[in-house]
């Protein structure tokens, strides 16, 4: 069995239509961040959702954001226990070794990864049950948020309370992270929580002592 094939030619010719302006138009800042390294301000955490292209959001230029993407745009307890954890990792080469001074959870509006925790909570999925299940038990991560909205009686403003939810029980978990606790202490770094609407391009920001999302 071949497991890979070269890439589909659309692919290829968007690449070489990348280069020819983009990287030609910008050739000696690659060439720079090549030698010299990065050196991001930022690291976001985002959704894996092809929608949401947070660099354009905020006008970010090769170099700038350390992004990271997942189900949901969640961030595990701090739990190291020999397992495999991707999103941890890359928070602790954020803060550790890139030196990154915020770190802004972005979640969005129609989140499947949300809608799929809302769904398995409430017992309508259960293949995301089962054991078996990674984005189930990726999707774990989330029940207490969904507890904190359950009550809500309308389906939709369950639904965006829970994608809301995500960033602020990523919040919860990330500031446990000792390091992440460490740098916030001594000043060199901030937390931030924001929420996207995909198609009103509406971008808000979460306010922790009010508790709440507002427009940016």
């Amino acid at each position: 069995m071949t497991i890979a094939k070269p890439l589909p030619s659309y692919l290829v010719n968007r690449y070489h239509g990348w280069r020819a302006t983009t990287y030609a138009e910008n050739k000696s800042w690659h060439r720079r961040l090549a030698e010299d390294g990065q050196r991001p301000r930022f690291m976001v955490i985002a959704c894996c959702d092809s929608r949401v292209d947070i660099p354009a959001v905020l006008g970010a230029t090769t170099g700038d954001i350390f992004l990271h993407r997942n189900i949901a745009n969640l961030i595990p307890p701090f739990e190291p226990d020999g397992e495999k954890h991707g999103t941890s990792a890359a928070i602790e080469y954020a803060v550790n070794f890139l030196k990154v001074a915020h770190i802004i959870i972005v979640a969005h509006s129609d989140c499947g990864g949300v809608k799929g925790c809302h769904d398995m909570c409430a017992g309508d999925a259960p293949e995301f049950e089962q054991k078996t299940s990674f984005i189930g038990r990726w999707l774990d991560i989330l029940r207490p948020g969904y507890e904190r909205v359950s009550t809500v009686e309308d389906r939709g403003a369950r639904l965006t309370a829970l994608e809301q939810q995500s960033v602020i029980v990523s919040l919860e978990n990330l500031a446990k992270f000792p390091f992440v606790e460490k740098a916030m202490a001594e000043e060199t770094l901030t937390l931030h929580g924001m929420w996207f609407d995909i198609g009103e391009g509406r971008l808000e920001s979460y306010d922790s002592e009010m508790d709440s999302f507002y427009p940016v």
